[in-house]
């Protein structure tokens, strides 16, 4: 898989700390009619065959924000975004994509900070029940800390485990700022205010995982968190760490 080349890359940087790419953990199935927005990355090595890697969100009839980590590198033609499906790999329509937009600051270096990437589609995206754009924070959304907070998508069920083909989900809650900082910090990462954490603090056992990573974190129904990484999958210390929308939503708005 692709993602550990990147973590490759990411472990020679931070001294060989096992950084995950997202997933849902601890969540049940769900369908896309309940979450119109998301989408399923689709990535290829060969141009022949794509399969479902990341996640997304759309933001209109020609843009889906995922993360900058998953795209890192590539050309727009080894991706497609697959809409409307409650499947990551049938299903739905598949749209081809013409153009990757990386945040001009997201750093991989850094731990993914400003994970954020646009994938704009060759084709219009046809709105329906299964096919929505999403509403996304603005720069002066505020979530309070131990709020409940909603993740889907097609990751890993659990860290050494098996990907979902069906689309599921998982309730979480905000970790505050500083009380997340501090695990990460013992293994060498810094925890941005571009960042958001999530998940059950002290008790783990829910979270995103592997492959879920590009996926939406909502607040209300608002995009408030694009799935980033994690230091294990669910572990009780360490919560799942999201790219902070209000922090790069005029960027989003501008290159959507």
């Amino acid at each position: 898989m692709r993602f550990y080349a990147l973590l490759t890359l990411i472990v020679i940087v931070m001294a060989e700390v096992p950084i995950y790419p997202e997933k849902i953990v601890g969540g049940s199935v769900t369908t896309i009619d309940q979450y119109p927005a998301i989408v399923s990355c689709l990535y290829s090595n060969d141009l022949v065959n794509y399969t479902q890697y990341c996640a997304g969100t759309i933001l209109n009839r020609r843009s889906v924000l995922t993360a900058a980590h998953c795209t890192f590198g590539d050309p727009a033609n080894k991706w497609r975004i697959r809409v409307g499906s409650s499947f990551a790999n049938s299903g739905g329509v598949v749209h081809n994509v013409e153009q990757i937009i990386q945040h001009p600051m997201f750093n991989v270096a850094a731990h993914c900070d400003y994970d954020f990437a646009i994938l704009r589609s060759a084709t219009f995206i046809t709105f329906n029940k299964n096919a929505r754009p999403v509403a996304i924070a603005g720069d002066i959304y505020e979530i309070p800390d131990h709020q409940p907070v909603w993740a889907a998508g097609f990751g890993l069920t659990s860290e050494k485990g098996p990907a979902s083909e069906i689309l599921r989900h998982v309730q979480v809650f905000t970790v505050n700022h500083d009380a997340c900082k501090g695990p990460y910090k013992s293994v060498g990462i810094t925890i941005t205010e571009n960042m958001l954490c999530s998940g059950v603090f002290n008790a783990g056992g829910r979270d995103q995982c592997t492959q879920d990573s590009g996926g939406p974190l909502f607040h209300n129904g608002v995009l408030v968190g694009v799935c980033s990484f994690g230091f294990g999958c669910a572990r009780p210390q360490f919560p799942g760490v999201n790219a902070r929308v209000s922090r790069a939503s005029a960027w989003i708005r501008k290159n959507a």
